[in-house]
């Protein structure tokens, strides 16, 4: 089974955003505030791009297991990805309610964080959190 390519590194947050342009620095840094505030959790690096906060750790029926973070998101060139749980039972009523994003099975993709409202983000971070430790309770 091929390793995974997620996974928590040691990596310095504050360095990744030093690399990023900066514009999407500063929208990055709101986000992380908004995401600590509302998880709990501090910002750590998942892979090369993914800022995460907390972990759980998954089984699949495969076999396949791992950890992920439990909230997170990815400072990309053009957009920010938005990383929730796939079938959380409100998810398609806030992203209704979200504002401009394109949604796929589990990124939601935005251009400007003004576009966007703060308060169903905040919704989502933590219906997408439940509905994780519900089906991983031995999340952390």
């Amino acid at each position: 089974m091929a390793a995974n390519k997620t996974i928590e590194t040691n990596a310095d947050v504050t360095e990744f955003i030093k690399t990023i342009d900066e514009k999407r620095q500063q929208e990055t840094l709101q986000l992380i505030e908004i995401y600590e505030k509302t998880t709990g959790f501090k910002a750590k690096m998942w892979g090369p791009s993914i800022i995460g906060f907390g972990s759980y750790h998954y089984r699949y029926d495969s076999g396949r297991e791992g950890d992920a973070p439990l909230n997170g998101f990815s400072p990309r060139k053009d957009k920010f990805a938005l990383y929730f749980d796939t079938s959380f039972p409100t998810r398609e009523v806030l992203l209704d309610q979200l504002g401009k994003h394109k949604a796929a099975k589990a990124c939601v993709y935005i251009k400007k964080i003004e576009d966007i409202d703060l308060v169903v983000l905040k919704k989502m971070m933590l219906d997408s959190a439940e509905s994780i430790q519900k089906k991983y309770p031995s999340y952390e």
